[in-house]
């Protein structure tokens, strides 16, 4: 059968819909009330998604719209589509705070600042349509989205989960999966599916001219499935005949892909001169008239005459400027271009643009590899890598790579832009790069770095059971030949066998240590560098703690001095684990403080979630509860900001076995030692036995936490296991088992005295006190008592109160014991450790006093958020201020604020800082 190509005029209805239209009805009145909305809409071609952003933007005449449609030949470019999304706002760029400026200057190629972390260029987004909002509330409608650049997308996302009280509604729509872009799927997605048999017949009507005969209908409704586009083409494509039952209709239907196909034979019915329009406008952005100009001047085309019969064939719609009816005809048009057609007209735009985009024009002109050409490639992808275009890089040097002649260098390019894709994230890129880099790579260092990538997504996606073994082989590779690069591979080899203790496999963390610290050779390094911190775990683990542990204070001391530190190979962890081997909480607060503003300023989140978990710990040894779940509740804010999402609250429970909250630390000890098995992260074992053992020891289960404690040391060389050693002495000497608590003093006897901390010695003395039977405990649990008020370690400070309580009512000394018990209660129910502070309850109430207990209330119902907004607005930080650090807008501050206000009953923000102190004393 032959299309006619007709189509008519009138656009189609809103036919249904209605769960669709209440969706967008919901985010048009949070954006109207002054809050923000945010929806993805996904579904087949055809489905209705653009006409719902049509329904959209009709329903919000009294708001500012904004459209972005994205082009497949601009996939390519980093940050091309957010460029053209926010260019009617870069005259706001001014008022920006000067790193999100800097941070949007250098992503557009707008100044030569150094490209920043893809986050802190979210932020700046966030920032310049918020502010844009604010003057005139804004909807944003995003078509095809399966089409844009990753760092555009990622961006988008990014501004859409951190939207709130911002006067501004997101409405995205693509086909399903987004065209790879996973990142949309945190945020609220409704799939479009085909329209309900009713919907779909009524909608059939309309578009009929003629009689329709029911049974066809029915036939037509059910061979599309309801998909909208493919019931108008068939109402106005169809002969009448063929609507009246006369006639049999096609086979099959044209529907996603026969629709797809309908398109092409459409435009290939058109002259010659239209369809190589119809080519040059599907290869140029909707938006950049000026370079569409430009081609068809090159071509010798009239866009006028050539556009006018794909106007009159349905193709085109003409508006203020000519555009294609729907996107699937843009696809259409684009995938049924030969070859020929296609390097014809990316002649045309090589020769008419500027040399960033001229380079990719060539290579697709270009007939077979081209050296000259890959080289102008692999030009112009530096320039995407200054602008933090990685993606836009990796892609780049992919066709430079495929331009390529010789093999070696053909490899190498390959190699670049894997490295690329692992910068940028799209780590599901990066292994099959490498797979067609390595035959071809030559010489052991090529070699090396290639293995490095693969060891680096392994351990991206929490894999490091091979890591190890992998990175070893690798250094025996290089031999002598670079010896910077064997110690790179071999500094993340003990990091990936410290994370995955005795699950790794091919050789041992002993070995690891071994090789690395061997190798070590002390060098000019700026303070900030994590190397020496690296060497001397290493040391450590392979030659004993009494050769380690100098080396790790004197690391610590180095990155106390460093005025500038950043995230880098999960670096917060090692500092946490270095920091505890000495039991040195001063050098990890102050290190990890450090990593939290660098990473903070930078805008890289990843990291800054890392950092702020790890500091987390810091805050609950001082028994300061509630400021660790804030630093829990920000890092998951912004891990859910990157788009990542972890397997529950497992980080958390430290603070849950502290609290006593029992069921949600099960949970989290079962994901951990879940990991463990089925991932190779073995450090896990060591995070949940500590926590389980700290639950069990407060609750006077000291057989349960003893076993735990017994699988942390199970492991030969363990690491972060020290600080539940006078937790082990404890629950081992009150199960009965003797040997287990012996075996725990001589190691705290070995290494206490070594470090030589606070911490560590009144650790010590606790042990020491615990294992003595004689009046000879007295001194030794004040010396435990006395060392451990030195340091911010307050929950330690009451653990060793009780001790010294419980040890002095047993030897009938009331009075004397009610002082250290009522200290350590009145701490552990002030901070929430339930378990403990019941405890001691019963302890003191043994020695005749009846302990008060305190009752909690709800801190005026402030929400984690606005309690952690309230705390930064206390410490004298301005909204602007407040929102940069939390990455959010300043009117998402002062929305928070308002309802801090109401509910602390108060006027001004200097009175904020009071009323928290006082609800805090009330707990």
């Amino acid at each position: 059968m032959v299309w006619s190509g007709v189509h008519h005029a009138a656009g189609p209805p809103m036919v249904g819909r209605q769960t669709e239209r209440e969706a967008i009805g919901r985010l048009l009145a949070s954006v109207r009330d002054g809050f923000s909305g945010v929806l993805v809409f996904t579904g087949d071609a055809g489905a209705g998604k653009s006409r719902l952003l049509e329904y959209a933007a009709e329903s919000a005449q009294d708001l500012t719209v904004v459209r972005l449609v994205g082009v497949e030949a601009e996939t390519r470019l980093g940050y091309g589509a957010l460029h053209r999304l926010l260019r009617p706002h870069l005259g706001r760029l001014a008022a920006l705070p000067q790193r999100q400026r800097d941070a949007l200057n250098a992503a557009f190629g707008l100044t030569d600042a150094a490209p920043s972390d893809l986050h802190l260029v979210g932020l700046a987004a966030l920032t310049l349509l918020s502010d844009a909002a604010a003057a005139a509330p804004m909807l944003c409608l995003v078509d095809d989205v399966q089409w844009l650049d990753r760092e555009s997308a990622e961006t988008l996302a990014f501004v859409g989960r951190r939207l709130y009280a911002d006067c501004l509604g997101l409405l995205f729509a693509g086909r399903d999966g987004t065209g790879g872009h996973d990142v949309f799927g945190a945020l609220p997605v409704l799939r479009v599916e085909g329209l309900a048999d009713v919907e779909a017949r009524a909608l059939l009507t309309h578009g009929v001219t003629g009689h329709l005969d029911q049974a066809v209908a029915e036939r037509l409704v059910a061979g599309t499935g309801g998909n909208p586009l493919a019931l108008l083409e068939l109402a106005v494509n169809l002969g009448p005949e063929q609507l009246a039952g006369v006639t049999p209709l096609p086979e099959p239907l044209p529907v996603n892909r026969e629709l797809e196909e309908h398109f092409r034979q459409t435009a290939a019915l058109l002259p010659a001169d239209t369809q190589t329009l119809l080519l040059l406008m599907a290869t140029t952005p909707t938006d950049d008239q000026a370079a569409l100009r430009r081609a068809a001047a090159a071509l010798g085309l009239s866009i006028r005459s050539a556009a006018a019969p794909a106007v009159d064939a349905g193709i085109l719609k003409c508006g203020t400027t000519v555009g294609f009816r729907h996107p699937l005809i843009r696809s259409a048009v684009h995938s049924a271009a030969s070859v020929e057609e296609r390097r014809g007209v990316q002649a045309a735009l090589a020769a008419t643009s500027a040399p960033e985009r001229r380079a990719w024009h060539l290579a697709e002109a270009t007939d077979g590899p081209d050296d000259s050409v890959a080289a102008e490639l692999e030009a112009v992808s530096e320039l995407a890598q200054a602008r933090g275009g990685y993606s836009e890089q990796a892609l780049v040097l992919t066709r430079a790579a495929e331009m390529t002649t010789h093999p070696g260098k053909r490899a190498e390019r390959y190699l670049d832009a894997a490295a690329a894709h692992l910068t940028s994230g799209n780590l599901s890129a990066v292994r099959p790069l490498l797979e067609v880099a390595t035959p071809d790579l030559t010489g052991p260092v090529a070699r090396a770095r290639a293995t490095r990538l693969r060891a680096t997504v392994e351990l991206f996606t929490h894999r490091p059971r091979e890591v190890p073994a992998m990175l070893l082989d690798a250094v025996a590779d290089l031999g002598t030949t670079d010896p910077a690069a064997s110690w790179d591979l071999l500094r993340e080899a003990t990091y990936a066998a410290i994370v995955g203790g005795r699950t790794i496999t091919g050789t041992t963390t002993r070995e690891v240590a071994r090789a690395t610290a061997d190798a070590w050779r002390e060098t000019a390094l700026p303070a900030w560098s994590p190397d020496p911190l690296m060497a001397a775990l290493a040391r450590s683990v392979a030659y004993g703690y009494a050769e380690g542990a100098p080396a790790l204070a004197a690391a610590l001391a180095r990155l106390r001095t460093a005025d500038d530190l950043q995230e880098e190979n999960a670096f917060s962890v090692m500092v946490s684990i270095a920091s505890d081997e000495l039991w040195d909480i001063e050098a990890k607060g102050q290190i990890l403080g450090k990593l939290v503003t660098a990473d903070r300023a930078r805008g890289a989140l990843h990291g800054l979630s890392m950092a702020l978990t790890a500091l987390a710990t810091v805050e609950i040894w001082d028994g300061r509860f509630a400021a660790a779940e804030s630093c829990y509740n920000e890092a998951d804010d912004y891990m859910a900001a990157t788009g990542l999402r972890e397997s529950g609250d497992f980080h958390k429970a430290l603070l849950y076995a502290w609290t006593g909250r029992e069921a949600e630390l099960r949970a989290a000890v079962a994901t951990m030692n879940a990991l463990a098995e089925s991932m190779g992260i073995g450090s896990t074992y060591r995070w949940s036995g500590q926590a389980l053992s700290i639950f069990e020891i407060g609750r006077g289960r000291y057989r349960e936490a003893l076993d735990a404690l017994l699988m942390v040391f199970a492991e030969r060389s363990v690491v972060i296991g020290d600080v539940n050693l006078a937790g082990m002495v404890e629950a081992g000497l009150r199960a009965g088992d003797r040997e287990a608590a012996a075996m725990a003093m001589e190691r705290m006897e070995e290494r206490a005295p070594v470090a030589g901390t606070p911490w560590a010695l009144g650790l010590l003395a606790r042990c020491r006190a615990l294992m003595t039977d004689d009046d000879g405990a007295e001194q030794l649990y004040q010396e435990s008592v006395s060392q451990l008020e030195k340091v911010p370690v307050a929950v330690e400070l009451a653990w060793s109160r009780l001790l010294f309580g419980e040890w002095l009512r047993r030897r009938r000394r009331r009075a004397d014991a009610r002082v250290q018990l009522r200290a350590a209660y009145e701490s552990f129910e002030s901070w929430g450790a339930a378990p403990f502070a019941e405890r001691a309850r019963v302890e003191l109430l043994a020695t005749g006093e009846r302990a008060r207990k305190r009752t909690v209330d709800t801190q005026f119902d402030l929400t984690p958020q606005e309690r952690h907004v309230a705390m930064l607005a206390a410490s004298g930080l301005t909204n602007p201020e407040i929102a940069t650090q939390l990455f959010v807008t300043t009117s998402t501050i002062e929305f928070h604020l308002s309802r801090v206000f109401r509910k602390l009953g108060i006027t001004s923000r200097r009175q904020i800082g009071r009323r928290l102190s006082e609800t805090d004393a009330d707990d």
